[in-house]
Formats: structure tokens, C-alpha cells, sequence
């Protein structure tokens, strides 16, 4: 997720409009709204100055706000919580192990990335069980979807479109 989307799902998370945060920052009244819609839509980028300022009235860390650098390991827990927000990646602990879940919850999530993820652990079982090279698995990793055949995953309609497909489906009846 992008610092633009970052700012404005925490500044939505705080309850706060575009023009309530603007002006806390100090930018001018008329134009404060203006300017935070430009950071939030990235037709500007924040400086580091206005990220601190924009965490601390958010409460959250700098690395929540600004897109993490995954080759670290901050970077990548940021990701993760990320991941967690927008897709509803959870981790568990299942006999005594660590490992990361999808969140039922959320039906079209949930669909969509349990065929994919299954699409790749079976995959990663074919590498461990011998009957695919590692060159092979890689190149499945590096041109997904490309090379995937397992068609176990399809685009979900929105839980919107969906409630409104069945509405109409009930009309007909």
C-alpha cells in the first residue's frame, strides 16, 4: 500500500476529514483539505518532516506510514501488518507453530487468496517432494500467474455486486 493510502486509512481510522488533519499540520484553512487530498491521491509526496508530524497525530510509527523497505526486517513486519489491513492476512499459532492465516471474514479475500495460496503451496510441495527442480519452481514464482495451470483461483465479484445479483435473482422468482 502506497504512503498516499496509508495516510488516508489512518487518518479515516482517527475519524479525522481531510480538512481537520490539514489544518492540525498547519496548512492553511482554504487549502488544507486541497493539500492532504493531493498526499493521499500521491500527486504529492509527503517529506520526512510531515511523515513524523503525520505519525505522531496518527500515534503510529514513521514505517506505518511510509512504504516499508522489505529488506528489513521492520520493513517486512510493516508489510505484514499491511497485509493484515487491506487483506486480512492473520498470524496464528497451530501446534506450537507460527504461521500466517487468512481471515474468513472477509468472504472475497478469503476466496481469492486461499486458491492462490494453495495454488502455491502446492506447488512448494512438489519442490520438496522431488518432482519439480528448484529452477522450475522459481519460474512458476517469478511469471505467476503466467505459469500457473492449477485454475483454482478466479476474481471474485464484490460483496456488493454479489448482494445485488442475488437481490435480482430473488426478484425473478
Amino acid at each position: 500500500m502506497a504512503i498516499g493510502q496509508r495516510i488516508k486509512f489512518f487518518r479515516t481510522r482517527k475519524g479525522m476529514t481531510q480538512k481537520q488533519l490539514g489544518e492540525i499540520l498547519g496548512f492553511l484553512g482554504k487549502t488544507s483539505d486541497v493539500r492532504m487530498a493531493q498526499y493521499e491521491s500521491e500527486a504529492r509526496v509527503p517529506k520526512i518532516d510531515l511523515v513524523k508530524e503525520m505519525a505522531g497525530i496518527f500515534d503510529v510509527s514513521t514505517h506505518a506510514l511510509t512504504v516499508p523497505n522489505i529488506d528489513t526486517y521492520i520493513g517486512l513486519m510493516h508489510t505484514l501488518f499491511t497485509l493484515e489491513d487491506v487483506y486480512g492476512l492473520k498470524i496464528s499459532e497451530i501446534d506450537g507453530e507460527l504461521c500466517l492465516r487468512l481471515d474468513k471474514s472477509n468472504r472475497d479475500n478469503y476466496t481469492s487468496l486461499f486458491n492462490m495460496f494453495q495454488a502455491w503451496q502446492q506447488m512448494s510441495a512438489k519442490l520438496e517432494q522431488g518432482e519439480i527442480t528448484k529452477e522450475e519452481y522459481d519460474q512458476w514464482r517469478y511469471k505467476y500467474p503466467e505459469l500457473d495451470n492449477s485454475h483454482h483461483w478466479a476474481k471474485v465479484p464484490s460483496k456488493a455486486l454479489s448482494d445485488f445479483l442475488v437481490s435480482e435473482l430473488k426478484k425473478e422468482k
